[in-house]
């Protein structure tokens, strides 16, 4: 499904086309896809939100498949192992954030489905540096979420740096949320849902969160920490204001509205601290995908054909997906 420009998803901006079968070039892997997850910053790619640096461009960054082609100097992954493609797909590696272990803020870091082709395929390629096993827990509809909505989530959980048995709000309770809930739950938190959303909230509640409500509901306890997903600059005042002394707040989306003023005492006052989080390291990554294998944790899915990309992406706009949308390529 191709991008030739950008424009609102209501236009259905993606289109069948038949393009070459991509050869692998060194240190790069093709994989034959099987099912690609739906983001939400796909739809920030495909409407302009980010500036077009690849057109026309294949989008789609949680694929998943089996590997049918090697390149020169491949080494990790043999012909028909099954791996994932994620959003980070290429940095220096040589720069003081890379040798450091931030690799995510690296300047010259490039993207699935933004600089390169992605995922909405039947092939996609990858450096097989930055392409991921898929544990044997998962099938290929339920590994898909978990490489950017999972890894993400995962990011912004470890950067709310709460205490054990902490209480964590969510605010917004889309793909990357469900997963973060489930993972929060596992280690022994209480996690507070905030979304407007009625049948998030209950799935929300479905899923075992200990309080459902809208942004705006007074929450029953003050939050050690809290992750806004939702992309919308008036929910991180809320968030704030709900932090007990000491708490955290992260933002998990690549874009956010403007932030509305906000006054020092009720929200930024007590060493409460307010941190963005941009992509992720391959550590993260690999970290997220054991934790979520010892779970185990279970995505909820909605499938849709590769042809119902543009479908897919109206619906999350259009808050009508619970969990994650995941386009099957290959049956």
């Amino acid at each position: 499904m191709l991008l030739r420009r950008p424009a609102p998803i209501a236009t259905r901006p993606l289109a069948p086309a038949d393009l070459p079968l991509p050869e692998p070039g060194p240190g790069e892997i093709r994989v034959r896809v099987s099912v690609c997850a739906v983001c939400r910053t796909d739809l920030h790619v495909i409407e302009g939100d980010l500036p077009a640096r690849k057109l026309p461009l294949v989008p789609g960054h949680q694929a998943v498949g089996e590997v049918d082609a090697v390149g020169r100097d491949c080494a990790r992954f043999r012909r028909g192992e099954r791996v994932g493609i994620a959003w980070l797909r290429q940095t220096c590696g040589d720069c003081p954030r890379c040798r450091s272990g931030s690799e995510n803020l690296c300047d010259s870091s490039r993207y699935t489905g933004y600089h390169e082709d992605g995922g909405y395929a039947e092939h996609a390629l990858v450096p097989e540096a930055f392409a991921y096993a898929i544990p044997d827990r998962f099938d290929d509809r339920e590994a898909a979420p978990l490489l950017c909505s999972g890894i993400i989530g995962y990011r912004a959980l470890c950067r709310c740096r709460l205490p054990d048995r902490g209480r964590l709000g969510l605010f917004g309770f889309g793909s990357s949320a469900h997963v973060v809930l489930q993972i929060a739950l596992h280690r022994g938190h209480e996690v507070f849902v905030a979304t407007r959303g009625v049948s998030h909230r209950e799935l929300a509640r479905g899923m075992g969160a200990h309080w459902v409500g809208a942004p705006d509901d007074t929450l029953p306890a003050k939050l050690d920490g809290a992750i806004v997903f939702a992309p919308a600059g008036e929910v991180v005042p809320i968030a704030l204001r709900a932090l007990d002394r000491g708490g955290t707040v992260s933002l998990a989306g690549i874009t956010l509205t403007p932030l509305p003023a906000m006054d020092y005492e009720p929200h930024l006052f007590h060493e409460k601290t307010l941190t963005s989080v941009e992509a992720n390291t391959r550590a993260d990554g690999e970290e997220l995908l054991r934790e979520a294998a010892r779970i185990p944790l279970r995505p909820r899915v909605t499938e849709f054909g590769l042809e119902q990309a543009n479908e897919a992406l109206l619906a999350l706009r259009e808050d009508r997906i619970d969990g994650t949308a995941v386009l099957t390529v290959r049956p």
